[in-house]
């Protein structure tokens, strides 16, 4: 915990717009990244490295702790993560079409039981403009990403029909797949309208199987590997439908699963939480543990997890780590704990990897 941080600076910020103040941490973030004695300075300070990479999807990642898809949209900000503390960052979500997302407000933060609800949709600049603005960081300096792996979230447009969608997808992927050390399929926000019927067997073969062979298909052409494949699911599956779900990555030999989305779902006793949007937080914690710990024992540990959804401290993250999860991934815990959040969690995993490497 950051004292100063929680007792100070926290509830300033809370008196202000969350959007703006997203906004703002991000502008913050993104002029870390752009200077690089200032980014090198505070990685050596904050970027808190296991004994030896940890390799996960044909990776190596300096620690176990990621930025999740939906702080940094459209790219500007990922260059700073790791002087955050962070070992890997996702960009997005990035959909084919630039979007402008739900109506504001659409970010509610609930303070007394570190939540948040979100009902973005999705805004975003598009695959092509993300991807130009892509090219000229990493087509000068493409080894940023060996020190903090950079994966790519990409989503379906809101005014793309479902039976459109693989095409959408397929879109955003050859744009991206030049900048991408690993592509998470987002087929499970609950803001862009039927989006989560992707992950049900009418769409999700075909989708991932057409994402696999561009991605094959890209390997063979150029003389490259693969780019690893993860996907993204709901919190508010049934294990039927997880169980679905996993049969198909195997049967197409896919890197990973990510677990989990925001949640529609409700606790009982708040009332005040908004009903529409995506919870996550602390509140979210217990039901994407539960789901990390079957996918791991559903598929005997093989399967490479990354667990996600109300990581609040650092006892969660050891939680996560114990129910299967191969990597974490935060985003609202860093809003309730602080910028260098990622720094404390990364250092209280150092002992596991003193032992796993």
């Amino acid at each position: 915990m950051d004292p100063l941080f929680e007792n100070i600076i926290r509830p300033a910020l809370f008196t202000q717009d969350p959007e703006t103040m997203h906004e703002l941490a991000l502008k913050a973030m993104t002029i870390v990244g752009a200077v690089p004695p200032l980014r090198a300075a505070m990685e050596y300070f904050n970027l808190i490295k296991t004994p030896k990479p940890i390799k996960i999807f044909g990776l190596e990642f300096p620690n176990r702790v990621g930025l999740a898809a939906g702080f940094d949209k459209d790219a500007y900000a990922w260059r700073g993560a790791a002087a955050m503390g962070f070992g890997h960052v996702e960009i997005g979500t990035v959909s084919m079409l630039k979007q402008t997302g739900n109506p504001r407000p659409r970010i509610f933060r609930y303070p007394s039981s570190e939540a948040i609800v979100n009902g973005c949709g999705f805004p975003n600049d598009g695959a092509e403009q993300i991807a130009a603005r892509l090219s000229k960081v990493l087509g000068k300096h493409r080894d940023i990403t060996k020190k903090c792996p950079l994966g790519i979230n990409i989503g379906k447009s809101k005014i793309t029909p479902l039976e459109e969608a693989a095409a959408d997808y397929l879109f955003s992927f050859s744009a991206l797949a030049d900048f991408a050390d690993f592509f998470t399929i987002n087929v499970s926000s609950p803001n862009t309208p039927e989006l989560r019927r992707l992950q049900g067997r009418d769409f999700l073969p075909n989708l991932l199987a057409a994402i696999s062979k561009a991605n094959e298909d890209r390997a063979k052409k150029l003389g490259v590997a693969r780019i690893p494949i993860i996907l993204k699911i709901a919190p508010d599956l049934s294990f039927e439908e997880i169980d679905a779900i996993l049969s198909i990555l195997e049967e197409l030999n896919l890197d990973g699963i990510c677990a989990t989305n925001t949640t529609v779902s409700r606790p009982a006793g708040h009332p005040e939480y908004e009903k529409t949007g995506g919870l996550s937080g602390k509140p979210l914690f217990e039901k994407s543990l539960e789901i990390v710990r079957y996918i791991s024992k559903a598929t005997d540990g093989k399967l490479p997890i990354i667990g996600v959804g109300g990581i609040t401290d650092v006892r969660r993250a050891g939680e996560m780590m114990n129910a299967g999860a191969s990597l974490v991934q935060i985003y609202s815990g860093m809003i309730y704990r602080g910028p260098f959040f990622a720094r404390s969690i990364a250092n209280s995993l150092i002992w596991r990897d003193s032992e796993w490497v």
